[in-house]
């Protein structure tokens, strides 16, 4: 049966995500809006680059015309937060992505997308899950052309309306006047359009690597880390450029080389913001991030005066905090961000305009900007290791760490032990380890923060030994 992972349902191509699981999904969501009463609202759809995707589109759309069903089609392959956007602006109570984020090429996957456009909780993917145990097969469809015909399936282009509210949100004068040279990396995936257009608004010069169609993704995961950004690295140092973003093949996650060519990681551009948005846009609330990312955002938020909630991971968590608590942001360290007044979750491409800005209002490097950050909340470095496992050793792993609560010997003193998310283990000289499975991909993930690197990486090792993972 299709299970929800932290972000959505996600299976490989071929093997889970078939056409047939795709019309049961879709069967279950028109029999949960008619029950709810919302079927009459129609339900958006929109996709990625992804092998499969606007086929995908299509075969959804083709069940929920059969149930009678509108239903609204990207026309082309958008970021997943324009379809946020669009539940969110229009007041539906749902839409879909076809996507897979950030996984490798071989998996595709569905988002689902809720009431003011936030990603479905755990209720209701629990609820969504519940109505796919009672899908019959065969599942009805309507041929697209005639769903088309009937008025029932309608294809629309809402990338400009996004577009122009990330462009009326940010200074463009101040940006203009900063003559700013920009290089951008898809990651093959869907940003390029919007990150562009933006920036030429602003006057930016702005050049692209990566940004045609590969459903491989060039043979890389198309997630925004160091170890998939070394073109992007070299562009800016050999092209001198101001700054590079790169976005993730969904563009809801972000990461930044600096004018060094030094990679900038997700937190840091978490801390970046939270402080750029708090001293010079004047927002005023709390910081929210899950368990996995970096605590020298508490570090920034008790220097600017704020609280800071920490969530398990999943951005489910994040934008129901942000909204419990009015928080200025909230972030996760995998790439995804979220600002107060925006869409309810991950936008990469409101994140890069809204870092251009702060470049442009510092009037300083960005590399400039962090080392000044950092002398004042101090650095800590943290340590990120993935490991694969056997799907029969994740029970044994489970009753080892979250039943018999058995945890490693560590060199630091233990200050506490949450079991919130996973296992997170809390030092007394401020550092922590966080042991989790991948709600995403078969992964142990393993997450260690301390005062050096060498530290931190020590710590994994212990976690990989102790766990006897190879």
């Amino acid at each position: 049966m299709l299970k929800f992972g932290t972000g959505g349902w996600r299976a490989v191509i071929g093997d889970e995500f078939t056409k047939q699981n795709l019309q049961i999904l879709a069967k279950a969501m028109s029999d949960k809006m008619h029950a709810e009463g919302v079927a009459d609202e129609g339900i958006v759809i929109g996709h990625d680059r992804r092998f499969l995707a606007n086929e995908s589109v299509r075969w959804l759309a083709e069940v929920f015309a059969s149930e009678g069903i509108r239903t609204l089609i990207v026309t082309k392959a958008c970021p997943t937060p324009v379809v946020m956007y669009y539940v969110q602006v229009h007041d539906m109570h749902y839409g879909l992505m076809v996507t897979a984020s950030h996984n490798p090429a071989e998996y595709n996957g569905v988002k689902v997308f809720t009431y003011g456009g936030r990603d479905a909780d755990l209720e209701q993917t629990a609820d969504i899950e519940r109505y796919i145990s009672k899908v019959k097969l065969p599942v009805c469809s309507t041929e697209y052309d005639i769903g088309i015909a009937d008025g029932l399936i309608r294809e629309i282009s809402p990338v400009n309306d996004y577009i122009d509210s990330i462009i009326s949100d940010i200074d463009l004068r101040k940006i203009r006047d900063a003559h700013l040279n920009i290089v951008l990396d898809p990651m093959y995936g869907v940003s390029e359009t919007c990150i562009k257009t933006i920036l030429i608004t602003a006057r930016c010069g702005v050049e692209t690597i990566h940004g045609y169609h590969d459903p491989l993704f060039g043979g890389h995961m198309p997630a925004p880390d160091s170890d998939s950004m070394h073109d992007l690295r070299a562009y800016v140092i050999s092209h001198h450029c101001d700054l590079g973003i790169a976005t993730d093949g969904d563009a809801d996650r972000i990461g930044i080389i600096d004018d060094t060519g030094r990679f900038l990681s997700p937190n840091d551009v978490i801390m970046l913001l939270d402080y750029y948005l708090v001293k010079h846009r004047g927002m005023k609330g709390p910081v929210v991030r899950n368990l996995c990312t970096s605590h020298m955002i508490d570090r920034m938020a008790k220097y600017l005066g704020q609280e800071v909630y920490e969530v398990p991971v999943g951005f489910k968590w994040i934008s129901a905090k942000m909204d419990e608590t009015n928080a200025v942001i909230g972030g996760e360290s995998s790439g995804g961000l979220s600002v107060s007044g925006r869409i309810k979750g991950k936008d990469g491409v409101y994140a890069a305009a809204l870092l251009v800005e702060m470049l442009a209002f510092e009037g300083k490097k960005m590399s400039v900007i962090y080392d000044e950050l950092c002398s004042i909340i101090g650095r800590s470095y943290m340590a990120q290791h993935n490991y694969r496992f056997k799907a029969e050793h994740k029970d044994l792993f489970l009753k080892r760490i979250m039943e018999d609560r058995q945890i490693p010997v560590f060199p630091y003193e233990i200050d506490h032990v949450s079991y919130m998310d996973g296992c997170k283990v809390y030092f007394k000289n401020g550092g922590w380890v966080s042991i989790r499975f991948s709600g995403t991909e078969p992964l142990l993930r393993v997450f260690a923060e301390m005062d050096t690197q060498e530290q931190a990486e020590e710590i994994c090792e212990i976690c990989r030994q102790f766990l006897g993972i190879s």
